[in-house]
């Protein structure tokens, strides 16, 4: 079997995806410990000259805590509330998180809208390059305030797909609360068998992916399979694996096995 961590080593523009739960207690407040973790490991990933592009979930949670609400709103005006708040909480955070490791950081809002509009797209990938260019690391999230229905992604996974195919990315990496994709959900069945490499996404594949186990996020399982179809067939590899210790991210790039990695295809 071809070594595909051997593959990803000499990736050099990536983005990585982090979750809901991985950035949050059960108590649903932000884990700043993890989150101050994975700043310093994204800059020391940039240090090594890597173009790094964080695409982050979490808004909508932290602006239920800051609102204090007692728990995510199901009307959509309270959830585009939240996501107005939070997502001023999250970034407050973020820049501070990178500015101690000697980084700049951005932020991207986006809807499917805009990214399958021609023009707005071509504007998006000129922002993106420049703020690259000026060794900037962008911090993308959907624009929960402003979405609807017909114009949503409605989970981070395809939008950091889409993010990656449309800056040609080497790599994403999907951050989440499970090591990766076993053949059946571990929590509930203890024989489930871990699949390290997934060469082609097809039915089988998809039919072991299984809804949202946190309770915080909007995503599960079959939303990152989805997200990898599209990657995959852009030519981008994609690794899902768990967000809980993010000093893992330097265990993939040196061609470790970690999570499960989904070959791109040549």
């Amino acid at each position: 079997m071809e070594n595909y961590y051997e593959r990803i080593k000499s990736a050099e523009r990536i983005v990585i995806k982090v979750g809901t739960s991985t950035l949050t207690h059960k108590t649903g407040k932000l884990n700043l410990r993890r989150m101050d973790k994975l700043a310093m490991t994204l800059s020391d990933m940039k240090n090594q000259g890597k173009e790094i592009i964080l695409v982050t979930s979490g808004a909508i949670t932290a602006g239920v805590t800051k609102m204090g609400l007692k728990e995510r709103p199901k009307e959509v005006r309270l959830s585009q509330a939240a996501a107005s708040v939070g997502q001023c909480e999250l970034m407050f955070i973020y820049d501070k998180l990178f500015a101690q490791y000697g980084h700049v950081v951005s932020q991207m809002l986006l809807t499917k809208e805009i990214t399958e509009d021609e023009k707005f797209r071509s504007n998006i990938i000129n922002a993106f390059e420049t703020l690259l260019e000026y060794k900037i690391i962008p911090i993308i999230n959907e624009n929960d305030s402003v979405a609807i229905d017909e114009i949503v992604y409605g989970d981070n996974d395809m939008l950091s797909a889409v993010t990656a195919s449309l800056l040609h990315a080497d790599l994403l990496i999907i951050l989440t609360d499970i090591d990766g994709l076993y053949d059946s959900n571990p929590q509930e069945n203890v024989d489930a068998r871990f699949i390290p490499v997934v060469e082609s996404i097809d039915d089988a594949i998809e039919a072991v992916a299984g809804d949202s186990l946190s309770g915080v996020g909007t995503g599960g399982m079959i939303t990152k399979i989805s997200a990898a179809k599209v990657a995959v067939s852009n030519g981008i590899n994609v690794i899902i694996t768990n967000g809980e210790t993010p000093e893992k991210l330097y265990d993939i790039l040196d061609g470790k096995p970690v999570g499960t990695i989904f070959a791109a295809k040549k």
